[in-house]
Protein backbone atom coordinates (compact mmCIF):
# COMPACT_ATOMS: atom_id res chain seq x y z
CA UNK A 1 0.00 0.00 0.00
CA UNK A 2 1.42 3.50 -0.41
CA UNK A 3 0.07 6.73 2.15
CA UNK A 4 -1.71 9.84 0.72
CA UNK A 5 0.28 12.69 0.80
CA UNK A 6 -0.83 16.00 0.72
CA UNK A 7 1.30 19.32 -1.17
CA UNK A 8 3.02 20.19 1.36
CA UNK A 9 4.23 23.89 1.58
CA UNK A 10 6.47 25.87 4.81
CA UNK A 11 4.48 27.63 7.04
CA UNK A 12 4.02 27.82 10.78
CA UNK A 13 1.02 27.68 13.27
CA UNK A 14 0.16 28.45 16.32
CA UNK A 15 -3.16 28.05 18.23
CA UNK A 16 -5.19 31.31 19.52
CA UNK A 17 -8.63 30.00 20.06
CA UNK A 18 -9.31 26.66 20.70
CA UNK A 19 -13.33 25.80 21.46
CA UNK A 20 -15.23 23.04 22.22
CA UNK A 21 -18.27 22.85 20.06
CA UNK A 22 -20.42 19.70 20.15
CA UNK A 23 -20.38 15.71 20.78
CA UNK A 24 -22.21 13.37 18.37
CA UNK A 25 -23.17 10.07 18.38
CA UNK A 26 -22.98 9.42 14.77
CA UNK A 27 -21.39 11.39 11.62
CA UNK A 28 -24.53 12.94 10.59
CA UNK A 29 -25.19 14.88 13.86
CA UNK A 30 -21.57 16.21 13.68
CA UNK A 31 -21.92 19.93 13.08
CA UNK A 32 -22.96 21.26 10.44
CA UNK A 33 -19.79 22.92 8.67
CA UNK A 34 -17.58 23.45 6.04
CA UNK A 35 -14.60 23.52 8.11
CA UNK A 36 -11.39 21.16 7.51
CA UNK A 37 -11.57 18.25 10.21
CA UNK A 38 -8.47 16.34 11.54
CA UNK A 39 -9.02 13.26 13.53
CA UNK A 40 -7.44 11.97 16.76
CA UNK A 41 -7.94 8.11 17.21
CA UNK A 42 -5.59 5.21 18.82
CA UNK A 43 -6.13 2.50 21.07
CA UNK A 44 -7.49 3.01 24.85
CA UNK A 45 -4.85 4.72 26.97
CA UNK A 46 -2.70 5.88 24.77
CA UNK A 47 -2.53 9.56 25.65
CA UNK A 48 -4.97 11.15 22.94
CA UNK A 49 -6.57 13.54 25.41
CA UNK A 50 -3.36 14.58 27.11
CA UNK A 51 -1.88 15.00 23.11
CA UNK A 52 -5.19 17.33 22.34
CA UNK A 53 -4.52 19.25 25.36
CA UNK A 54 -0.96 19.66 24.79
CA UNK A 55 -1.38 20.74 21.14
CA UNK A 56 -4.07 23.73 21.81
CA UNK A 57 -2.15 24.51 25.06
CA UNK A 58 -5.22 23.95 27.13
CA UNK A 59 -5.22 21.08 29.49
CA UNK A 60 -8.77 21.32 30.43
CA UNK A 61 -10.01 21.42 26.57
CA UNK A 62 -10.10 17.53 26.33
CA UNK A 63 -11.29 15.51 29.58
CA UNK A 64 -8.38 13.06 30.86
CA UNK A 65 -9.03 9.82 33.20
CA UNK A 66 -7.07 7.12 34.38
CA UNK A 67 -9.60 4.95 33.17
CA UNK A 68 -9.06 4.16 29.50
CA UNK A 69 -11.97 4.22 27.18
CA UNK A 70 -13.96 7.42 28.57
CA UNK A 71 -14.25 8.92 25.04
CA UNK A 72 -17.70 7.29 23.73
CA UNK A 73 -18.99 9.97 21.21
CA UNK A 74 -17.46 12.01 18.29
CA UNK A 75 -15.98 15.11 19.87
CA UNK A 76 -15.60 18.58 18.06
CA UNK A 77 -13.33 21.19 18.93
CA UNK A 78 -12.90 24.32 16.53
CA UNK A 79 -9.31 25.80 16.80
CA UNK A 80 -8.47 29.38 15.42
CA UNK A 81 -12.36 29.24 14.43
CA UNK A 82 -10.85 27.88 10.82
CA UNK A 83 -10.51 23.67 11.66
CA UNK A 84 -12.22 21.33 13.74
CA UNK A 85 -9.57 19.02 15.48
CA UNK A 86 -12.13 15.54 15.95
CA UNK A 87 -11.20 13.81 19.51
CA UNK A 88 -12.68 10.24 18.34
CA UNK A 89 -12.99 7.41 20.65
CA UNK A 90 -10.27 4.81 20.75
CA UNK A 91 -10.52 1.27 19.10
CA UNK A 92 -9.47 -1.66 21.86
CA UNK A 93 -12.07 -0.71 23.97
CA UNK A 94 -11.80 -1.80 27.62
CA UNK A 95 -13.92 -3.71 29.71
CA UNK A 96 -16.48 -3.13 26.59
CA UNK A 97 -19.46 -5.48 26.03
CA UNK A 98 -19.71 -6.94 22.43
CA UNK A 99 -22.76 -4.90 21.34
CA UNK A 100 -20.59 -1.47 22.76
CA UNK A 101 -17.90 -1.95 20.98
CA UNK A 102 -19.80 -3.18 17.69
CA UNK A 103 -21.79 0.17 18.36
CA UNK A 104 -18.70 2.41 18.68
CA UNK A 105 -16.78 0.84 16.03
CA UNK A 106 -19.76 1.33 13.37
CA UNK A 107 -19.39 5.14 14.48
CA UNK A 108 -15.69 5.33 13.83
CA UNK A 109 -16.33 3.83 10.80
CA UNK A 110 -18.95 5.94 9.72
CA UNK A 111 -17.42 8.98 10.68
CA UNK A 112 -14.14 8.14 8.90
CA UNK A 113 -15.85 6.88 5.63
CA UNK A 114 -18.73 9.46 5.56
CA UNK A 115 -18.10 12.72 6.94
CA UNK A 116 -16.27 14.97 3.50
CA UNK A 117 -15.06 17.66 6.01
CA UNK A 118 -12.32 14.95 7.14
CA UNK A 119 -9.14 15.67 5.46
CA UNK A 120 -6.43 13.56 7.70
CA UNK A 121 -6.35 10.80 10.56
CA UNK A 122 -3.99 11.12 13.17
CA UNK A 123 -3.46 7.60 14.62
CA UNK A 124 -1.41 7.83 17.90
CA UNK A 125 0.45 5.03 18.95
CA UNK A 126 2.56 4.11 22.16
CA UNK A 127 6.11 4.28 21.16
CA UNK A 128 7.42 2.38 24.11
CA UNK A 129 5.46 -1.01 22.98
CA UNK A 130 6.41 -3.13 19.64
CA UNK A 131 3.99 -2.94 16.91
CA UNK A 132 0.58 -4.12 17.90
CA UNK A 133 -1.69 -5.68 15.60
CA UNK A 134 -4.90 -3.94 15.96
CA UNK A 135 -2.88 -0.93 15.53
CA UNK A 136 -1.32 -2.10 12.30
CA UNK A 137 -5.17 -3.63 10.81
CA UNK A 138 -6.28 -0.41 11.85
CA UNK A 139 -3.39 1.51 9.71
CA UNK A 140 -3.90 -1.02 6.85
CA UNK A 141 -7.91 -0.36 6.85
CA UNK A 142 -7.60 3.34 6.51
CA UNK A 143 -4.74 2.69 3.58
CA UNK A 144 -7.57 0.01 1.66
CA UNK A 145 -10.51 2.78 2.32
CA UNK A 146 -7.79 5.67 1.24
CA UNK A 147 -7.91 7.60 3.89
CA UNK A 148 -5.12 10.17 4.28
CA UNK A 149 -3.67 9.24 7.78
CA UNK A 150 -0.13 9.94 9.93
CA UNK A 151 1.29 8.55 12.56
CA UNK A 152 1.56 9.54 15.80
CA UNK A 153 4.34 8.47 18.40
CA UNK A 154 3.46 9.46 21.57
CA UNK A 155 4.97 9.54 25.38
CA UNK A 156 8.71 9.55 23.68
CA UNK A 157 9.60 11.27 26.86
CA UNK A 158 9.13 7.66 28.84
CA UNK A 159 11.76 6.15 27.13
CA UNK A 160 15.53 7.35 26.53
CA UNK A 161 16.43 9.24 23.02
CA UNK A 162 17.93 5.36 22.19
CA UNK A 163 15.21 3.43 22.85
CA UNK A 164 12.53 6.13 21.23
CA UNK A 165 14.69 5.85 17.69
CA UNK A 166 15.26 2.21 17.93
CA UNK A 167 11.46 1.59 18.67
CA UNK A 168 10.58 3.88 15.43
CA UNK A 169 12.73 2.07 13.01
CA UNK A 170 10.94 -0.93 14.25
CA UNK A 171 7.62 0.35 13.55
CA UNK A 172 9.21 1.57 9.96
CA UNK A 173 10.61 -1.72 9.31
CA UNK A 174 7.43 -3.80 9.81
CA UNK A 175 5.46 -1.47 7.95
CA UNK A 176 7.55 -1.43 5.21
CA UNK A 177 6.61 -5.17 4.77
CA UNK A 178 3.34 -4.30 3.49
CA UNK A 179 3.48 -0.31 2.60
CA UNK A 180 5.33 1.10 -0.10
CA UNK A 181 6.37 3.54 1.58
CA UNK A 182 6.18 5.28 5.37
CA UNK A 183 2.59 7.72 6.15
CA UNK A 184 3.94 10.49 7.79
CA UNK A 185 5.06 10.40 11.18
CA UNK A 186 5.48 12.34 14.33
CA UNK A 187 7.28 11.70 17.76
CA UNK A 188 5.42 13.50 20.52
CA UNK A 189 5.51 13.59 24.03
CA UNK A 190 2.28 15.50 25.98
CA UNK A 191 5.00 16.24 29.37
CA UNK A 192 7.28 18.35 27.40
CA UNK A 193 5.61 19.38 24.05
CA UNK A 194 7.73 17.29 22.15
CA UNK A 195 6.35 17.02 18.11
CA UNK A 196 3.81 20.26 19.46
CA UNK A 197 5.33 22.26 16.22
CA UNK A 198 5.82 19.49 13.85
CA UNK A 199 1.85 18.35 14.29
CA UNK A 200 0.65 21.52 14.16
CA UNK A 201 2.74 22.53 10.89
CA UNK A 202 1.67 20.04 9.17
CA UNK A 203 -2.19 20.44 9.87
CA UNK A 204 -1.30 24.08 8.70
CA UNK A 205 -0.06 22.59 5.46
CA UNK A 206 -2.95 21.17 4.78
CA UNK A 207 -5.14 23.79 5.47
CA UNK A 208 -3.29 25.91 2.99
CA UNK A 209 -2.95 23.48 0.46
CA UNK A 210 -6.80 23.14 0.60
CA UNK A 211 -6.77 26.72 0.30
CA UNK A 212 -5.18 27.21 -3.01
CA UNK A 213 -7.29 24.27 -4.11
Amino acid sequence: MKARRPFIISIQMEIKTAEFTLSSPRESMCPKDTKPEYAFIGRSNVGKSSLINMLSRNKKLAKTSSTPGKTLLINHFLMNREWYLVDLPGYGFAKRSKTEVAKLDQMIRGYILEREQLVNVFVLVDIRLEPQKIDLEFINWLGVSSVPFAIVFTKADKLSETKVKANVNSYVKTMLETWEEMPPYFITSSDNARGREEVLDYIDQINQSLKQS
